[in-house]
């Protein structure tokens, strides 16, 4: 399609956008004629042009129509565009927007579940609620897999237990160093404080 035929049409598709928004505040038995005319004109080059040129019209056929104008992700980032391909991004979706939880297939259900895991394993308190956390996400793991009910693989891995447990006292160690280290740090200031209020009471 030509520069000079491609401007026409352009304004042929504008001009004709523009009478289709004045049929909704009500026309002239002219502009109901041109309009007519106008859509006629439009199918005959539509059945002319090739697909790229008609989908440039269709395009900017709705743009004059506004209907670009409050799409959900305008002016954002398409949420998990450019990321690897998941053949249940579906399911997984599904169960992100409807807030599911304890249902869907096994292989979902225990990769969200792994995801979370290290969370939950600093959340116990001794070295036997690590193991025994750990030992049921297994037990799952390896039942999961065994069954052929259909649907997704199972390929989540189970975890070493030993080395978790191993890494679960070194996170908890770091933690409570840090935290000594700021209670070192805080507590002359209070000692100060306490001093500072005993010389001088209702300050």
């Amino acid at each position: 399609m030509g520069g000079g035929s491609g401007g026409s049409f352009r304004r042929r598709v504008e001009r004709a956008a523009e009478l289709r928004s004045l049929r909704v505040s009500g026309m002239t038995v002219q502009e109901e004629e041109e309009l007519a005319a106008a859509e006629e004109k439009e199918r005959e080059l539509r059945a002319k042009f090739d697909d790229a040129a008609r989908a440039e019209y269709l395009i900017r056929d709705a743009m004059a129509q506004g209907k670009f104008d409050h799409l959900k992700y305008a002016g954002k980032p398409i949420p998990g565009l450019g990321e690897k391909y998941d053949p249940d991004w579906w399911v997984k979706g599904l169960i992100q927007r409807e807030n599911i939880t304890g249902m869907g297939p096994k292989a979902i259900l225990l990769r969200t579940e792994d995801a979370g895991l290290d969370a939950r394993i600093d959340e116990q308190h001794s070295a036997t609620q690590v193991r025994q956390l750990l030992e049921d996400f297994n037990a799952r793991v390896i039942d999961a897999r065994r069954q052929l009910q259909g649907g997704p693989p199972v390929v989540t891995k189970t975890r070493d237990v030993e080395s978790e447990v191993r890494r679960w006292a070194e996170r908890r160690a770091a933690r409570a160093a840090v935290v000594a280290e700021l209670d070192a740090r805080t507590e002359p200031d209070q000692i100060r404080r306490r001093w500072w209020r005993r010389i001088r009471p209702g300050s």
